[in-house]
Order: C-alpha cells, then sequence, then structure tokens
C-alpha cells in the first residue's frame, strides 16, 4: 500500500528511492500531470531498451521527447501524449527499430492502462 501524506501545499510520499512531493503547485512538488506523462515515457521506454537488448540491437543512448495535449474546456484533462524516442547510434534501420517499439507499446503496462482514454503517439528518430 503507498501512504500519502497532506502537506502545506499538496502531499508527499516516502518510497525505497527517495521522498516525492505531489502538488498542483509548480513551487511545492511535481504536478500530477508530469507524473502521469513521465509514467507513460519511462515505461514505454523502459521496455523498449529490454526489447532492444533482448534482440541484440545496439544503440548509444535513447532520450524521450514528449508533447502533451490537455483539454482546457473539461477539466485540463490529458487527452494525447506524443513520444518521440531519439536513439543515437543505433545498429539497425528505422523499419526494424519501430517494430521493436510497436512490441513495446503493447507490453507496456501503463501505456495499456490509459490506452482508452488517451491517445499515446510514439515516434523513432534516428540520429
Amino acid at each position: 500500500m503507498l501512504n500519502y501524506k497532506m502537506k502545506d501545499i499538496g502531499y508527499t510520499i516516502d518510497l525505497p528511492y527517495g521522498k516525492l512531493d505531489i502538488s498542483g503547485d509548480e513551487s511545492a512538488g511535481f504536478r500530477p500531470f508530469q507524473l502521469l506523462v513521465s509514467s507513460i515515457a519511462v515505461c514505454s521506454g523502459g521496455v523498449f531498451r529490454n526489447i532492444l537488448d533482448k534482440k541484440r540491437i545496439s544503440y548509444k543512448s535513447i532520450n524521450i521527447e514528449a508533447d502533451v495535449v490537455r483539454n482546457e474546456a473539461n477539466v485540463n484533462e490529458v487527452t494525447a501524449v506524443y513520444l518521440t524516442f531519439v536513439i543515437e547510434g543505433a545498429q539497425a534501420n528505422v523499419e526494424k527499430l519501430e517494430k521493436a517499439l510497436q512490441l513495446a507499446t503493447k507490453n507496456c503496462p501503463i501505456v495499456q492502462s490509459v490506452n482508452k482514454s488517451i491517445n499515446i503517439t510514439e515516434t523513432i528518430k534516428m540520429i
């Protein structure tokens, strides 16, 4: 069970890696939408890395750029997340990387948890 404790502005939780402050006020902690988008991006990125490693596709680095669309007319909900996986030094063509990314999308528990309510688009950019 996770235990969130109220603070003056927002909430805090102590986790094995450290303390996480969460608040709608960015000066008092991470905003919930930032954590949502980060969870989507990093879960997908982690599964993608594992798949590339299992397929023995080498790369120097993978960075993720995220663009977020929010519906201000309806409680500012997150409606779309566009992820660009910027891959440096990949030893594979873009088609092979895209196939691995599709597999990652199908196997990422966070993406699968939210993809019926949030449109998630993932693309590859090779450098």
